[in-house]
Formats: structure tokens, C-alpha cells, sequence
């Protein structure tokens, strides 16, 4: 390498090599900072920009000043701003070789139909069926929620980063149908899950549990995960001691009713989900002797053709003071119906 090279020189005939807006010079590397990877700290996006090389190396190079946002060195946790120009000083080939890997993605045949509730530059919610995963796994790769959410965006012209992907923040199960909350900036993404865990966000879902429940109530039973037959219980319980699971792996959790209707044996029921366990929902309310309606795997009985949980996620509230509701879904609303209970108890017709 010519160590005599004019830096200014350099800049001015940098070379495009990627499609994700880095220029690479024989002794750095510059890159304007999109909106989508805003609020992402300096060190996460090194890491995700450089996945080759040892965190502890990247912390270094920052100390160094190797890296530097705005011509000036950061600390490592800067939280980098949309317009933000971050310069490397690395050769070409070392960075080459440390940034092989990246993700290219693609939406070709994609489907990219998705229910929006609300859409900002921040922030997207939409509205999940039942029967459609959130995220993929074994069963379905290619159209799950978070996949058309992707696709959607990358038709906008909004996917603007290889380093920064779009995601949800909570999850719901394949036949839980509502809000999902998407954080479409790495700042969003954090604050939203931020939020989530100090119990700051609140989540209330509708479903139809079989029995007469009254007023309010709180359940608290820890929980237990046995992977071997997919299902949750509470800890202690019957149910576990059958299962044989480990009682040191039990979770906490907490889930708040209320009463809002009865019909013909079965209550409508408005849950604050404050914690989030897999299958809370259900395994809370079958240890009190309510299963849910249709939900066989969690000992309620077959309804009206309905074999599952008809369990919904319909509002949510932010701590900023947004709330967002989702309009019930025609098959529960056709349930409730042969239920004896009605959607005008939630001030939809």
C-alpha cells in the first residue's frame, strides 16, 4: 500500500462495491447512516457490519479511532442518528474479509398482503390471522407475519439497510390472531422492547372461556414449559407432576381478567397479559377450571366447529399514550354469537 496517499484524494474518487451504500477506498470506508438503523448503538452496528472479527477487536478499533461518526470519535454505545456519517480506516481486504456473510435478502414471490392498524417512520402495526405464524420455523419459512412485513416494506422502498431488518416486537401463536407490533427503526425496536420488559407496555386480549366467571381476577401460578409435548403448566400442579417436568425451570407469571359478559356457559372475558409466557392464556385459565372455548389441547371442549382457542390480541396501550384496538375477527364474532354473547361489549357492532 502506498503510504503516501493524499486522504482527501481518496475520498473524492471512493468507489461504490455494495448495495448497501458503503464505499471502499484503499484505507477507508464511509457510510451515511439510513433512517431504519437509527438508534442502533456504534458497537451493534460494527458487529452487524463485521461479523467476522471478535467484539473485543471492534471496542478496539473504536478506542483507537478507527471508527469515527461525524469525523469525531464516539463511545462505544453511541446510539447512531439517520444522516450520521460513520468513516472505517481499515484496508479493503481486511474489511472484505471481515464482512463476509452479510445477509442479502430477498422477496421475490413473497406475498406482501398484510392488515395495517397504524404506520409511522417508526413504527408499524398490523393485525395477524389466526393461523399464520409470526415468525418461521420448521413447519413454514416463506409466508409467516414477519415475512410479509419485509416484503411489504421492500415494496415501499423503506428496506434500506442489509444491517438493520425490521421486527417484531411480541409474538403471538399460530392460531392467536391480532396486534403485532413491528419496529421498523432499530431505535423503535428498542424502545418497544424496552418497554415489554419493565411492564410499561399493556396488552389485553379478548377470548370465550367456558363456565361462569364474575368480575375480576388475577392468576399467578408459575409456569413450566415442556417442549416434549409443546404444552405449558402450572408449576406443582397435577398436570406437571404427570408430565415430569423440572419444577427449577418454572417461570413466573401473572394474568389479569375481567368479566365482561355471560352467555350460555361460557363468559367473555377481557385478559391484561402483564407477563408474556408461552401459552399463559390457556394454561392459567384451564388450572381454575375455565378453558378456553374450542381449545382441546388445553382441556376445553369442540364448539360449533371450532377446535381451537379463539383467542385475540385487541388493544394495546404505549406509555407515550397511543393505544391501538383491532376489530374482531369473523369467526369469533360468529361464535360469540352462537354463545350468547355480543361484540357490542367491546363498542364494536
Amino acid at each position: 500500500m502506498d503510504n503516501n496517499l493524499n486522504i482527501p484524494a481518496v475520498v473524492d474518487n471512493l468507489m461504490t462495491v455494495s448495495a448497501i451504500g458503503w464505499r471502499v477506498a484503499a484505507v477507508m470506508i464511509t457510510r451515511k447512516i439510513t433512517a431504519s438503523e437509527s438508534g442502533k448503538r456504534l458497537h451493534r452496528y460494527m458487529r452487524s457490519l463485521m461479523p467476522n472479527i471478535p467484539l473485543g477487536q471492534i471496542y478496539k478499533m473504536i478506542d483507537q479511532g478507527k471508527i469515527k461518526v461525524n469525523g469525531k470519535r464516539k463511545n462505544q454505545n453511541y446510539e447512531l442518528a439517520a444522516g450520521d456519517e460513520l468513516v472505517l480506516y481499515v484496508e479493503e481486504s481486511q474489511f472484505e474479509e471481515a464482512s463476509k456473510g452479510q445477509k442479502k435478502t430477498k422477496y421475490i414471490g413473497v406475498n406482501a398482503n398484510i392488515d395495517v392498524i397504524h404506520e409511522d417512520e417508526q413504527l408499524l402495526v398490523v393485525l395477524k390471522p389466526a393461523g399464520m405464524l409470526t415468525h418461521p420455523d420448521s413447519s413454514d419459512q416463506k409466508d409467516t407475519l414477519i415475512n410479509r412485513v419485509h416484503a411489504y416494506l421492500y415494496r415501499k422502498g423503506e428496506l434500506d439497510s442489509a444491517l438493520f431488518m425490521p421486527a417484531t416486537a411480541n409474538r403471538l401463536d399460530r392460531n392467536t390472531s391480532g396486534l403485532v407490533l413491528v419496529g421498523k427503526t432499530a431505535g423503535m425496536l428498542h424502545q418497544l422492547n424496552q418497554w415489554i420488559q419493565k411492564h410499561e407496555l399493556e396488552k389485553y386480549y379478548i377470548t370465550i372461556a367456558e363456565g361462569k366467571l364474575e368480575g375480576d381476577g388475577t392468576l399467578t401460578g408459575s409456569l413450566v414449559r415442556d417442549e416434549k409435548s409443546n404444552r405449558t403448566v402450572v408449576a406443582g400442579s397435577k398436570h406437571g407432576r404427570a408430565l415430569g417436568v423440572n419444577p427449577e425451570k418454572e417461570k413466573s407469571a401473572t394474568t389479569h381478567y375481567r368479566a365482561l359478559q355471560h352467555g350460555k356457559g361460557f363468559t367473555l372475558l377481557e385478559i391484561e397479559l402483564v407477563s408474556g409466557r408461552t401459552h399463559q392464556i390457556r394454561t392459567h385459565l384451564q388450572s381454575i377450571g375455565h378453558s378456553l372455548l374450542g381449545d382441546v389441547k388445553y382441556g376445553g371442549k369442540p364448539f360449533a366447529g371450532v377446535n381451537h382457542q379463539l383467542l385475540h390480541a385487541w388493544r394495546v396501550k404505549l406509555p407515550d399514550g397511543r393505544e391501538f384496538r383491532a376489530p374482531v375477527p369473523e369467526l369469533m364474532r360468529k361464535t360469540m354469537e352462537r354463545a350468547g354473547l355480543s361484540v357490542q361489549q367491546l363498542g364494536q357492532e
